[in-house]
């Protein structure tokens, strides 16, 4: 490892790509602490912290959008979007990305600042003064729109997908923090915090879920397929075999992001429901059910768990109906000359492609949903703190594994490519011998 370490800052092009993303990654650091003009952040913190205390809506919905924009609610800086109106306006729309991206940084900024407005989170000299309005809006926009350039210099000149970079960051930083509650929290003489059995058990835990995690990530049914014969002349071509991979989590984290997203509103109907209902003015049962419904769906709880892991399934499956298509995989195959020993090209190819990945997704779907509740489960039955928990699996977690995996697999290539070995190919370091190819 650290031979392979000293072959990367030997390549002077790897090494100054390296830097460079480090750089850019410090840039996005350093703007999430600059702070929007007018906006309380004494207050606005102190609210979120309850939020987050309590399990209400308005607190998960700001630790999703933390993890997945690379901003934070909580702290409202000119990166409090983040970099989420650029990847919804990906998702809408590919050519018009960057002009989209504007339009919904104006809109959700706008959406934003009324409600901590409305909140008493903004001062009301500021609130009451148009000209604060349209800085506030610039601010978050043009900051969304620098993380946007942020990300496609790290395409351009770093290494690694840059708006996976700062998403990654974002969620790392958040690593600090749990590690201080740990030492806060452990005290051996105290029954009420954590002892020794309670600190290898979490430890423990974390290197196992990050061994599955990356096993999940990489795990792969390999099909074998047999390439025809063709004579032409003397010689024979073709008769070679190898393997059509499918992956185990065909859907990475997609299932879960869904999952996760739609399962905020089910608390937050509820808990609207339950607030509008008052004594006198709604048949008792009506308060009741409201109340328990909105108790239920709190993060944690058994029917929010049995609901998320229904939905992890749900997605699983329908992001493989969208995503994989066996007959045209199959027309592949018999175009090219190839097939599944024992299987006929065509109909009956793609009949088993599609029987074998959904057994795969089946299973790919139980550790993804066991990933994805382990957070909740570890926070509500050991009374450990979310900020924690919430590297023990989940969303993050699964972000943070992919895009690592992805990085390293850069860096591997090259590494190889320059003829050092590297991180994931097993040999030791220092340069190689170079390979000959094929005479002419």
């Amino acid at each position: 490892m650290l031979s392979t370490l000293v072959n990367v800052f030997r390549i002077s092009e790897l090494r100054n790509k390296i830097l460079f993303t480090l750089g850019m990654l410090v840039v996005y650091r350093i703007g999430f602490w600059i702070p929007l003009p007018g906006v309380n952040q004494e207050r606005l913190a102190e609210y979120f912290r309850q939020a987050a205390e309590t399990g209400s809506a308005v607190g998960r919905l700001s630790q999703y959008v933390a993890i997945f924009s690379g901003g934070s609610f909580s702290q409202s800086t000119i990166f409090g979007l983040g970099i989420m109106p650029y990847i919804s306006a990906a998702i809408i729309f590919q050519e018009w990305t960057r002009y989209t991206t504007v339009g919904l940084c104006i809109v959700q900024a706008v959406g934003w600042l009324t409600y901590i407005t409305s909140q008493g989170m903004v001062y009301q000299s500021a609130a009451q003064n148009p000209m604060w309005w349209i800085t506030a809006v610039t601010a978050l926009t043009a900051g969304t729109v620098f993380l946007m350039w942020l990300g496609e210099q790290i395409d351009r000149f770093g290494i690694g997908n840059g708006v996976s970079m700062i998403i990654m960051a974002g969620i790392l930083t958040g690593m600090p923090q749990a590690v201080l509650w740990v030492f806060g929290n452990f005290d051996p003489t105290d029954p009420t915090k954590m002892n020794y059995m309670s600190l290898l058990f979490l430890l423990g835990g974390f290197v196992l879920v990050v061994g599955g995690s990356v096993i999940l990530t990489v795990a792969q049914r390999r099909i074998p397929v047999q390439q025809a014969k063709h004579t032409r002349g003397r010689r024979v071509y073709g008769g070679q075999r190898s393997y059509l991979p499918l992956k185990v989590n065909h859907g990475g984290v997609m299932p879960i992001i869904f999952a996760s997203s739609l399962m905020i509103f089910p608390s937050v109907i509820f808990e609207a429901l339950a607030g509008t209902a008052q004594p006198g003015s709604a048949p008792a049962w009506w308060i009741a059910t409201t109340r328990w419904l909105g108790d239920a769906f709190m993060m944690g709880e058994f029917p929010y768990v049995l609901l998320y892991v229904l939905m992890v399934y749900f997605f699983s499956y329908f992001w493989i109906t969208v995503q994989f298509n066996p007959e045209e995989m199959a027309k592949q195959l018999r175009d090219h000359g190839s097939f599944i020993p024992g299987l006929r090209p065509g109909p009956r190819t793609a009949e088993y492609l599609e029987t074998v990945m959904e057994r795969i997704t089946y299973v790919g779907a139980a550790f993804l949903a066991v990933i994805a509740v382990l957070p909740m489960v570890v926070n509500k039955s050991l009374n450990i703190d979310f900020s924690v928990t919430q590297f023990l699996g989940g969303t993050g977690l699964l972000i943070v594994v992919s895009v690592t995996l992805d990085f390293l697999q850069r860096v591997e290539a090259a590494l190889l490519m320059r003829n050092y070995a590297g991180f994931l190919s097993g040999q030791e370091g220092g340069p190689k011998m170079r390979i000959r190819g094929p005479r002419g």
